[in-house]
């Protein structure tokens, strides 16, 4: 374990860390987020970039702002004639659907006036960008300021010398998304925030702390805090800075002061003292804020707060992953980046929703599959409890698509690297940081050393996590010394090949880094039930029973059984925890599927059956009892329909129309289903009832489910995930709406087209209903249910006051909610 530069142990490292370095507001330091006022046009345009251009006649838009997601759908759009290696496939052949069908390919210009409060002698201006797809151009007032390419990374840069004395400064920004750029919807625009930050001369930098915690014990933590300044011209200067360090009650329990010295090198480090600290875990997400403040003499030049948690891990030899000493396995989802209807434009609401759904379905871990996050999720999980593999590229020099990251390595992998470790090497819910997922230089000569000089890279900038990447070629990269590099092997839908990975290499723990590959689409089942591999029928649909998987990968079963009994083996991430535009295997050469059928939850957010086989195991707190099919099947009268339960109860009994049939326990058999699921296969459908009474371990009835027989569709329910908002105007509520019958049942089979009513201190945002083969508009107020359910999302408005949303269809009673917004936080 020599080769690690941060302090190593006989079984193992030890992991010591903090949270996020995030500009205080002092009235020396302003963020400013720059969302209104901007002017767009799709299409190259001369001399958009100078001052007196005239921009009225485009569109004025907010930022975060996706141009592609409006659509239209279309098969044409990035139509890619190509073989996918990481589906085994031996022949290349058309893909419609492949990056979402949506219209992200070309170029876009953006154009705001940008006012710089307070800004003249002695001030500086940056301007961050946390991400603009892609190959992005800044100019101010005509000139170029800089290019940034990777449009999921974010950067920034120094706009001082650029900007007029006397105001009146023009920002434009250029962006080209290139054809055959992405396996999946990469999103288009300036999809997630520009911030202005106005400092003195004398100042904090971006991303300017650095927090760690080397030594924790019950009595105490060892807080260190890294501070780089920056003066006039970069000449030294006598500074002091100041630190107090406070609870989540606002408490001060450590302070410390220190000068800067001239052999310090333009950085503070300082190092508290926390007594009796509170462990940041994902049970509990304790966080701690560091306020520092910059002194020139007696005057006040900066302020910075940096929020972290204290927290200790490790990974060792034939045990694994343990946090704050205790072991355990990450219960883990990958995540594209996309928001479903929302596309890629990021919004702080819409992540909150989606980690409330994974907590409760138990998941504690995202890896950000396969670039970096918006800052806004990073956040939410240190808040929230998920820890963090947060990875950087889908591609090395070796490409996968014609116009992917290949073309960049060679120039921008460092800058890329050396930017994301210093964004996010405080916050205390990153883990890992991966380099790669399934770079074909596995397999590519020296592609060991491009490991090792990556790793090497992030190590120089975060000596305190350790290195991963996502393997799909393990035999080369156990034979080329690939795996042998990395402090964490990542191995992708190999748990049968476990074991002999293991006794070959030398770290002695493995990772399921992408695991499972099963798909379905909610609410869909196909008969006869039976394991099928990269099943396809003429609907474009997989099917909810769970037992359908690709080319490469397997039901999520098998994995759990390499999980459950190889201890050296640090837990998994599941692929996906929600579905995503593009990628809609296993129909990518089949118009109109253009999203995806992985994930545990669909495009919409809404559980698939998929979704409480997971809780089940993962959710231990909380009792899971789930009942699948729907029991709504005319003219399948006497044919065999299966019936499974998903249940952290060890058995249950079904009943159809109040007949028993049988006991289930959980068992270990040759069929590894059988360990997680409760499974009655010969069942006869006839219309009524069916029950599931779930035991516990004495036999006694903890739980029972009903699933009855629907009626004609009679009315619509509207279920809101929030009533209370936050009248910020980008605060959303995420609406249900529920067909059902004259009792109260979900009419599984429903396909009404439902419109929605949007009025008062609110508007419609978005519509989605998990269907990935609908071309249905996600921007106008009326879809088609699917499955008898959609979602409406609806934003507030800068103003508080009541929001009613108001659902009709054809032939259906309404359905109405109504919602409230104020000032201040709401949750």
């Amino acid at each position: 374990m020599s080769r690690f530069p941060y302090p190593a142990f006989a079984a193992g490292f030890l992991l010591l860390f903090a949270s996020a370095s995030v500009p205080g507001f002092a009235q020396n330091h302003h963020d400013y987020l720059l969302t209104d006022n901007w002017k767009f046009t799709k299409g190259d345009v001369a001399g958009a970039a100078t001052p007196s251009f005239r921009d009225a006649k485009w569109q004025t838009v907010s930022v975060p702002h996706d141009w592609a997601i409006y659509g239209p759908f279309g098969a044409d759009n990035d139509k890619q004639q190509v073989k996918i290696e990481q589906n085994k496939e031996e022949q290349a052949t058309v893909k419609t659907g492949r990056t979402g069908g949506l219209p992200f390919v070309g170029v876009g210009w953006y154009r705001r006036q940008l006012e710089v409060p307070g800004f003249g002698a002695g001030k500086r201006a940056v301007l961050v960008f946390d991400g603009a797809m892609s190959n992005a151009q800044l100019f101010i007032n005509g000139k170029e300021v800089g290019r940034w390419p990777y449009g999921y990374n974010s950067f920034y840069f120094d706009i001082t010398d650029y900007l007029q004395a006397g105001g009146n400064n023009t920002l434009a920004v250029r962006l080209e998304n290139q054809p055959e750029s992405s396996r999946w919807y990469p999103g288009a625009g300036l999809y997630r925030n520009v911030h202005l930050i106005v400092s003195n001369d004398v100042h904090i930098p971006v991303w300017g702390t650095y927090l760690t915690t080397p030594e924790i014990n019950a009595e105490f933590a060892k807080v260190k805090l890294k501070t780089k300044v920056e003066t006039p011209g970069n000449a030294f200067q006598p500074l002091r800075l100041e630190t107090e360090v406070r609870d989540a009650t606002g408490q001060v329990v450590a302070t410390t002061s220190s000068t800067l010295a001239a052999t310090d090198q333009q950085e503070f480090e300082q190092n508290l003292v926390v007594k009796a600290p509170k462990l940041w875990s994902p049970e509990t997400p304790t966080l701690y804020t560091a306020t520092s403040k910059l002194y020139a003499g007696n005057v006040l030049k900066d302020e910075y707060q940096t929020p972290f948690g204290i927290r200790s891990f490790k990974f060792e030899a034939g045990k694994g992953f343990s946090l704050n000493g205790q072991p355990r396995k990450f219960k883990g989802v990958c995540n594209h980046h996309d928001l479903g209807p929302l596309g890629a434009a990021v919004n702080t609401a819409a992540l909150r929703r989606q980690l409330v759904l994974l907590k409760d379905l138990g998941c504690d871990a995202i890896r950000t599959t396969h670039n970096m996050p918006a800052p806004e999720l990073v956040q939410l999980c240190d808040e929230m409890g998920f820890m963090l593999m947060v990875e950087s590229f889908d591609e090395w020099k070796t490409p996968k698509v014609k116009n992917g990251y290949s073309q960049y390595f060679d120039e921008w992998a460092e800058k890329d690297l050396v930017n994301m470790v210093h964004q996010y090497r405080s916050h205390p819910s990153v883990i890992m940081w991966s380099i790669g997922n399934e770079v074909p230089d596995q397999s590519a000569p020296g592609g060991n050393k491009l490991a090792k000089r990556l790793q090497d890279i992030v190590h120089r900038e975060d000596p305190t996590r350790p290195v991963t990447a996502g393997m799909d070629r393990i035999g080369d990269a156990i034979k080329n010394n690939f795996a042998s590099v990395l402090d964490v092997p990542g191995f992708n839908y190999k748990p049968q090949l476990y074991p002999d990975a293991d006794s070959k290499l030398p770290q002695g723990f493995l990772l399921g880094s992408e695991t499972a590959s099963t798909v379905s689409s909610r609410g869909v089942y196909k008969f006869p039930v039976e394991l099928a591999k990269q099943k396809k029928y003429p609907d474009n649909q997989s099917s909810s029973y769970d037992v359908e998987y690709c080319v490469w990968s397997q039901i999520p079963d098998i994995e759990f059984a390499a999980q459950d009994t190889l201890p050296y083996v640090a837990g998994e991430f599941v692929w996906t925890g929600f579905d995503y535009l593009g990628e809609p295997t296993p129909y990518d050469e089949s118009w109109p599927s253009h999203s995806s059928y992985f994930g545990i939850l669909d495009l919409a957010g809404m559980p698939k059956d998929r979704y409480y086989l997971y809780r089940a195991r993962w959710n231990t707190q909380q009792p899971t009892l789930h009942v699948l099919p729907h029991w709504t099947w005319p003219g399948r009268e006497g044919q065999t329909t299966p019936v499974y339960c998903y249940t952290n109860s060890p058995s249950a009994e079904l009943f159809v129309n109040g007949k028993s049939m049988g006991r289930q326990t959980k068992a270990t058999t040759a069929d590894v289903r059988t360990r997680n699921r409760l499974m009655w296969n010969d069942v006869q459908y006839q219309p009524g009832t069916i029950k599931v009474v779930a035991y516990d371990a004495q036999g006694k009835a903890v739980a029972e489910e009903t699933v009855r027989t629907a009626g004609k569709p009679h009315h619509i329910r509207l279920v809101a995930d929030r009533t209370k908002l936050t009248a910020d105007g980008q605060d959303q509520a995420y609406i249900t709406a529920r067909v059902e019958d004259a009792q109260g049942n979900l009419c599984p089979d429903a396909t009404e087209q439902l419109r929605f009513k949007v009025s008062g201190a609110g508007s419609f945002r978005a519509i989605g209903n998990g269907d990935p083969t609908s071309l249905e508009s996600f921007q106008a107020p009326q879809m088609h249910a699917f499955h008898g359910q959609l979602v409406a999302i609806v934003q507030t408005t800068g103003k508080p006051g009541a929001v009613r949303v108001q659902a009709t269809g054809k032939g259906l009673k309404s359905g109405e909610v109504t919602l409230q917004t104020a000032v201040g936080k709401a949750r």
